[in-house]
């Protein structure tokens, strides 16, 4: 199966902003164009996707992530679906816990039980189901849109094999970790009577492009600062492959950055408060470097033996809008894809 690329970070300024954003990224040969659901911090996000899908045409197109707590299953399905009629079937829905939309709310992220009765609900809407409410009731424009569910922890895992059309593993990128990652969402489809290999996989890494040289020192440290977000929420990811945390119990450090390690302004400034991380730490979380180092990183993921159909290299830190330096949307189509769909595909 040909491995195809997802981004996630365009403009975002305005509706017609994205749309142009996402035409480019199309012409350049991303597979898919993601946005994250975040109502207090950008546009609507299902405004933004019909904006792009009518300025596109092949190019599949969904949120990365939206969650149940700040929009009703009903109204995703709706949405999604509304969506695709406009993209002429080339949507995608995108699920999660909940990051930044439900914390800047003052509300929490959905707990495993929440998000395995969404999904279900939503699949089934999705394909002509129906809920119960004053009187059964279904979305009138429903279109088999695929719903992809994001996770790493083992729970959610097993949740997204028994419900999801696919994963998206945010686990970083150590064998271990992915394997183990893996025979959950395996697990979880055998609980359901599901074929484990009916379910489709993605994978998300946070990735920072550099120039090389005195860079590398500037990547290495973002990647610290990405590997200490997943210890802060998920510290399984890190016993799982063995990795040491000598350092300060995480708790103790967390009110040096804001809001957290994944989103502080500074990843520079956020990773040297985690300098005492090993390479081989930062390594297990990051894709990093120049665009050569990058496209070998990911084919020594994709040689694992693992089908991930979907890779999205999360940039970080977001790229400069209006663009100023490196290009990353263009340095990893023209620069990354190539070298990894030679050694692939």
């Amino acid at each position: 199966m040909p491995v195809t690329f997802g981004l996630n970070r365009f403009d975002f300024r305005t509706p017609d902003d994205f749309a142009t954003d996402v035409a480019r990224a199309e012409s350049l040969g991303w597979d898919y164009a993601f946005i994250p659901d975040s109502q207090l911090r950008r546009h609507d996000t299902y405004v933004m996707l019909a904006f792009a899908a009518k300025a596109t045409s092949s190019i599949r197109l969904g949120p990365l992530l939206t969650n149940p707590v700040t929009r009703h299953p009903t109204v995703t399905a709706s949405s999604i679906s509304t969506v695709d009629v406009v993209a002429d079937g080339r949507g995608i829905l995108g699920l999660g816990i909940g990051d930044t939309a439900v914390r800047l709310a003052g509300l929490k992220p959905a707990k495993v039980a929440t998000m395995e009765a969404a999904t279900r609900t939503i699949r089934d809407l999705l394909h002509g189901g129906t809920v119960e409410g004053t009187r059964p009731a279904g979305v009138p424009h429903a279109r088999p849109v695929p719903v992809w569910v994001a996770a790493a922890g083992p729970r959610m895992l097993r949740a997204a094999g028994r419900t999801a059309d696919g994963v998206f593993l945010r686990v970083g990128t150590h064998p271990a970790n992915l394997r183990a990652s893996v025979d959950a969402i395996h697990e979880g489809a055998r609980e359901a009577g599901r074929d484990p290999a009916s379910i489709r996989l993605g994978l998300v890494v946070h990735t920072a492009l550099g120039e090389g040289g005195a860079d590398d020192e500037r990547t290495l440290t973002i990647a610290k600062s990405m590997a200490a977000g997943f210890y802060e929420y998920s510290p399984h990811l890190f016993e799982v492959p063995g990795l040491a945390w000598d350092g300060p119990d995480v708790h103790t450090l967390q009110p040096l950055v804001n809001p957290d390690f994944h989103h502080h302004p500074d990843l520079v400034e956020s990773g040297r408060v985690v300098d005492f991380l090993s390479q081989e730490a930062a390594d297990a979380f990051a894709f990093r470097g120049t665009p050569e180092a990058i496209a070998e990183q990911i084919v020594s993921v994709l040689s694992l033996g693992i089908p991930f159909e979907i890779v999205v290299p999360h940039p970080v830190p977001n790229p400069a809008v209006p663009r100023t330096g490196v290009d990353y949307m263009e340095t990893l189509a023209r620069e990354v894809f190539p070298r990894v769909r030679e050694r692939i595909d």
